[in-house]
C-alpha cells in the first residue's frame, strides 16, 4: 500500500506536524488529509511527489 504524508502548516508557513497516511490511491490520501485541515493549511506529498495543498480558508489548490 503506497505511503504519503500530510504536512500541517502552522502560522509562520513552514511544516509544523507530519501525518503518516496509508492509502490506496492519491484519492483515497486526498480524503484522509483533506480531514486533517484544522484552522491550518495542509500539504500532500507521496515522497517527493507534491499532490495537493489544501487552504483552510479555500478548496483544493493542485
Amino acid at each position: 500500500m503506497p505511503e504519503y504524508r500530510a504536512y500541517i502548516i502552522g502560522q509562520d508557513g513552514h511544516f509544523h506536524t507530519a501525518v503518516p497516511l496509508e492509502c490506496a490511491d492519491d484519492t483515497e490520501a486526498m480524503e484522509q488529509a483533506e480531514q486533517l485541515i484544522d484552522g491550518h493549511d495542509v500539504e500532500l506529498w507521496q515522497r517527493d511527489r507534491k499532490i495537493a495543498r489544501f487552504d483552510h480558508m479555500r478548496k483544493i489548490q493542485f
